[in-house]
């Protein structure tokens, strides 16, 4: 995949947690930032006007909490995304 997914999380945090399983469990790569080990990325995000987490970052889409409909959309887009870049590959040039 090349376009990135970014968590950003907290230790403890029931809905991160949650969020990470239904990620790794629809195969979807993700960066995890830790955002009280982060300041820069605290910032970034409280800036961005979140004051949950876990804040999601993926092409096209960001959100906070556990957003289970979210991240199958998520999946779904990165799979005709796939599709899509697998059959301009396979076509005779």
């Amino acid at each position: 995949m090349t376009d990135t997914v970014t968590v950003y999380s907290k230790p403890g945090c029931v809905q991160c947690a949650a969020t990470l399983r239904k990620l790794t469990l629809l195969g979807i790569e993700f960066t995890l930032i830790d955002v009280t080990q982060d300041p820069v990325a605290h910032e970034y995000v409280t800036g961005l006007g979140h004051v949950q987490a876990p804040i999601v970052e993926a092409p096209g889409a960001s959100w906070s909490g556990y957003r289970p409909d979210l991240i199958n959309a998520l999946r779904t887009r990165l799979d005709l995304v796939e599709s899509a870049a697998a059959a301009t590959t396979a076509q005779p040039q």
